[in-house]
């Protein structure tokens, strides 16, 4: 059901992502600012650190350090991209602007809401991915020409999170709870096989970290750009696209019983 109301709503669900990129149109260096964090990341660990690390395994060859930590920061961009725009600013439109109660005066449904932001967070995180990837290729960290997938499989990753992060948002009460998100995020940046391989944790931490929605993105990327590609590549893919669709059920789902109930 939720499919076949999406295909009827991405008319009305451009509306949302334009209003967005109107109100951007003057802030374009806030725009920006999400990609200078993992750039200083690639450069300050990836290849101050890689001078000292060395290799590292990867799909049973050795690649250099920086050639294992730029995929990694490829996926956080994406992340951070898609969850700045569905979690924070969401919320200060929605309890705090009070958008969303203007825009549902008209005839736009809340999945015509829910698809439209999440829309504009993809074409956020797609910006900081397509410039982070063309970084990677200059420098010589992108090994395979699979390197080319990776950035529709960033799309995809700020999909997920961007679906997933709006479903959050939904159920804040004030900025301190954002709080809880701050921690989750930074617990995932470093503890998702970024900037070393999943070998290194105890045996009963692997399947733990293993399964995290960082760690299935940064194998996707470090698979594509490596050349590493296998069965867990569609594994990787696969819980992506179902936790994309997940997050969008339960953000509609939550943008309605909040502003239509």
């Amino acid at each position: 059901m939720f499919v076949t109301r999406s295909m009827t709503s991405r008319g009305k669900g451009r509306r949302m992502f334009e209003r967005n990129v109107l109100a951007y149109r003057s802030g374009w260096f806030v725009f920006a600012s999400g990609l200078f964090e993992p750039v200083f990341y690639l450069f300050s660990l990836g290849i101050g650190l890689g001078a000292l690390v060395g290799t590292i395994d990867v799909g049973g060859r050795q690649v250099p350090y920086p050639v294992f930590v730029a995929p990694a920061m490829l996926a956080v961009s994406a992340m951070n991209g898609a969850l700045t725009e569905t979690t924070f600013n969401m919320f200060a439109r929605l309890k705090y602007a009070r958008l969303y109660d203007s825009v549902l005066a008209t005839p736009m449904r809340p999945v015509d809401v829910a698809l439209g932001e999440i829309a504009w967070a993809l074409a956020r995180g797609g910006c900081y991915s397509a410039a982070f990837l063309a970084l990677m290729a200059v420098m010589g960290y992108v090994e395979s020409w699979y390197g080319l997938l990776a950035l529709p499989a960033t799309i995809l990753i700020g999909y997920a999170f961007g679906a997933v992060g709006m479903a959050f948002a939904t159920f804040m009460r004030s900025w301190q709870d954002f709080d809880y998100l701050g921690f989750v995020i930074m617990v995932l940046f470093l503890l998702s096989a970024t900037f070393y391989p999943l070998d290194v944790y105890p045996d009963w931490v692997q399947p733990i970290v293993q399964w995290t929605p960082l760690t299935q993105s940064v194998e996707l990327i470090r698979e594509l750009t490596t050349g590493s590609i296998s069965a867990m590549t569609a594994v990787h893919a696969g819980y992506l696209a179902v936790l994309s669709v997940a997050g969008s059920v339960a953000s509609s789902r939550r943008i309605d019983r909040l502003l239509c109930q």
